[in-house]
């Protein structure tokens, strides 16, 4: 089968594209051709290497994948051949604790075919497309994790997202959105705020240009006169942590889910204490999330934003897009023809 793949961590350099045998199907697994698959900042991580994650190579890159099952044992709670399935790239054995991440630390998406559990396929629904479905789990069930499991969001909030053009920001924004919050959007550069506007937020704030604390106290007063924002939604980490800290209102809820800018920020415990903040971290996502997304799209509540939508055989152009920071929302790949 062709396949984007590496056989050691780098840059864009080592990924290639070429023919792999097709994968292994154990006993009781389903193969799927792939239909349609999201690029992520976890494919970018994987490859250059992530501190206490072993990736056994040749690793097929991509974790987002809608697939049409082509093999299995047996009947697949109410899936079978020929059925489209979303699949949930993370599992958990619930009995030795053994967690597994597709293109991660088992093949991932961006191959002509895939293998998986039959718990880990999702039935997609009729006015859900093979591309807003690949878009959903790694960014916005993510999202819709951090703003709803975890975060409690509700209408009367009035929220800030760092980093709101990328995947998990648009969709962070789109979420909160469609709960009824208020949403101040920051993006570097104008052209993406524009974008953000047109998406629906209610604000926006380049960061290029105003600090993100100078522009919370400009617009909503300092900390003891009620100034700040009841959630800031920051996974950058970096040196957006701190004025990030001083952008929580008193009472209010910093949420975070990543920290693609650096783990290791400095801090500043004050503001914690004295804003009498909650910071709540989140974690990917579980199979509940990914279906809330799924049933949102489905009602049209909302739709992923998909920045691009490239063939296979061009799914190093999107992760150089993805990696030089030039995409609105998602990357999309389309498969192979059958």
């Amino acid at each position: 089968m062709k396949a984007l793949y590496f056989d050691r961590h780098g840059g864009p350099e080592v990924l290639t594209w070429g023919d792999l045998p097709d994968p292994d199907r154990p006993q009781g697994w389903v193969k799927l051709r792939m239909r349609a698959a999201s690029l992520n900042y976890l494919d970018i991580f994987t490859r250059r290497g992530m501190l206490g994650i072993r990736v056994p190579f040749p690793m097929v890159t991509g974790g987002d994948c809608v697939g049409e099952i082509v093999e299995a044992d047996g009947p697949i709670g109410g899936l079978g051949i020929g059925d489209r399935a979303l699949i949930n790239p993370a599992h958990i054995d619930d009995r030795s604790g053994h967690f597994e991440m597709m293109g991660e630390t088992r093949p991932g998406a961006l191959a002509q075919y895939v293998v998986a559990r039959p718990e880990q396929l999702i039935p997609i629904p009729d006015t859900v497309s093979d591309a807003q479905a690949a878009a959903l789990p790694v960014a916005y069930a993510t999202a819709w994790r951090m703003l709803h499991t975890r975060g409690n969001l509700s209408a009367d909030d009035r929220v800030l997202i760092l980093g709101a053009s990328g995947g998990v920001g648009t969709a962070a924004l789109l979420i909160a959105k469609a709960c009824g919050a208020h949403v101040t959007a920051a993006a570097g550069g104008p052209e993406k705020c524009a974008r953000l506007t047109k998406l629906g937020a209610d604000a926006t704030l380049d960061y290029a240009a105003e600090p993100i604390d100078a522009y919370t106290k400009r617009v909503s007063g300092s900390l003891f006169r009620g100034g700040g924002f009841d959630v800031v939604v920051n996974f950058t980490g970096g040196d957006t942590w701190v004025p990030s800290l001083k952008s929580v209102k008193r009472g209010g809820r910093l949420l975070t889910c990543g920290a693609t800018a650096g783990f290791d920020p400095k801090t500043d415990i004050r503001y914690i204490f004295m804003a009498e903040m909650d910071i709540r971290g989140s974690t990917g996502f579980s199979r509940a999330d990914i279906e809330a997304c799924l049933a949102a799209v489905a009602a049209g509540s909302w739709a992923p934003a998909i920045d691009a939508v490239l063939p296979l055989e061009r799914a190093a152009e999107g992760i150089a897009l993805l990696e030089e920071r030039r995409v609105f929302g998602k990357v999309v790949i389309e498969g192979l023809p059958a």
